[in-house]
């Protein structure tokens, strides 16, 4: 099994799970994060628009996903084609092996 976690901009959220179901994964785990990296950050809007100024941090969501290893290519290239702009901070994406698993309903230890 693999663990895939991509890190993207918010704003593709929709466009990413939506990608990433269609390729007929189960599940899958959205933490909203807040990240800095090469991408621009926005400008941010206070105390009724009087104020504005860039945000510290850009809101991001962390995607993770369990799946077999034979669907690892597939769930990558469905994440990079619906996150993809072409311009810096689109996100990453990391795969890491997971070598155990337990269900906690069912007191089981095995696959999906």
């Amino acid at each position: 099994m693999k663990r895939v976690d991509a890190m993207i901009p918010s704003v593709k959220r929709n466009a990413v799970v939506t990608a990433i179901m269609d390729t007929g994964v189960p599940g899958l785990t959205i933490a909203e994060t807040r990240g800095r990296g090469s991408g621009k950050r926005p400008m941010v809007s206070a105390a009724r628009a009087s104020v504005r100024y860039i945000a510290e941090y850009n809101r991001t969501d962390l995607i993770t996903i369990i799946i077999d290893e034979s669907k690892v290519e597939t769930v990558t290239n469905a994440i990079m084609n619906a996150a993809h702009s072409g311009k810096a901070g689109d996100g990453k994406i990391f795969v890491s092996s997971i070598e155990e698993m337990y269900d906690i309903a069912t007191k089981s230890k095995g696959s999906l």
